[in-house]
């Protein structure tokens, strides 16, 4: 196997192919559909504990078929409908068919979060549960996915950093850039913030009294989700569209995700203490 990454300029080179195996045509194995397949097997498990131990609402024998749909019609269709719709409209008003090309990458994690609520507002007037349960638990999974997806777009070479001179910058060719040029590697950093971090930061919340407490764990997810994705930005090359000279799409729309926690901390009482 040829080297991921080569040596130029006094800093590394991007070269990851994101294609672990060729079927046919443009049908692949990719990193990408890997990392989802991954980070889907990881919330299972943790889901299926939590529904066994009555902390999750979905009984243990629908939780497959929650999975599915949560994977279809929330990360998937939400993904990359959000994708068109708030970071591609131009190109699919030039070319509809774009919607369907999904090898050629586009998926917004903003758009699968909608997606997900969605399935999770269907499935708790279908279970007759509490939505917040629903979302509780999906909040305490959710950072697996993100780190495994943002390794894709590492790996994919897609979403990189803005130019830096930093020690561990990395060219990324797919940058289109005249000349070689280093960049902060932004998809690791998200990978870590949203990601790892986040994971650990919940996980440990859980635990304890104010965790436990229905809409908690959301809550906190939303905060630190948006917390994460604002700051990270600021080292990520943003997309066409900067509002007010610095204001990129991903801290708008992550701005929401604050304010939709503020109104859930208020609305819960969160803020008082647990009884």
């Amino acid at each position: 196997m040829t080297p991921i990454l080569q040596h130029s300029l006094a800093y590394w080179t991007h070269n990851l192919n994101p294609v672990i195996f060729h079927i046919a045509g443009p049908l692949a194995v990719r990193w990408y559909g890997l990392a989802y397949l991954l980070g889907f097997i990881g919330a299972y498990f943790i889901l299926l504990r939590m529904s066994k131990r009555d902390e999750f609402a979905v009984p243990a024998e629908a939780l497959s078929s929650f999975m599915v749909n949560l994977a279809v019609f929330g990360v998937f269709l939400g993904g990359r409908l959000g994708y068109v719709l708030l970071y591609a409209w131009d190109t699919f008003l030039h070319d509809p068919l774009f919607v369907f090309r999904v090898w050629e990458g586009g998926m917004a994690s903003h758009g699968g979060m909608l997606g997900v609520l969605a399935v999770l507002l269907w499935t708790a007037h279908k279970q007759k549960c509490h939505f917040l349960n629903l979302t509780d638990g999906l909040a305490l999974v959710a950072p697996l996915g993100l780190f495994f997806g943002r390794i894709a777009n590492f790996i994919n070479g897609e979403l990189w950093g803005r130019p830096t001179q930093v020690a561990w910058a990395i060219i990324f060719p797919q940058a289109g850039d005249a000349t070689p040029t280093p960049r902060h590697p932004s998809q690791l950093y998200e990978a870590f913030g949203e990601g790892l971090l986040l994971f650990s930061v919940l996980w440990l919340v859980r635990r304890t009294a104010w965790g436990k407490r229905e809409g908690a764990t959301s809550t906190l997810f939303l905060l630190l989700y948006a917390a994460a994705r604002i700051t990270v930005e600021f080292f990520r090359e943003p997309d066409s569209t900067v509002y007010f000279g610095w204001l990129t799409k991903g801290q708008l729309y992550s701005s929401f995700m604050i304010i939709a926690a503020i109104i859930i901390l208020w609305k819960r009482k969160l803020l008082c203490k647990a009884s």
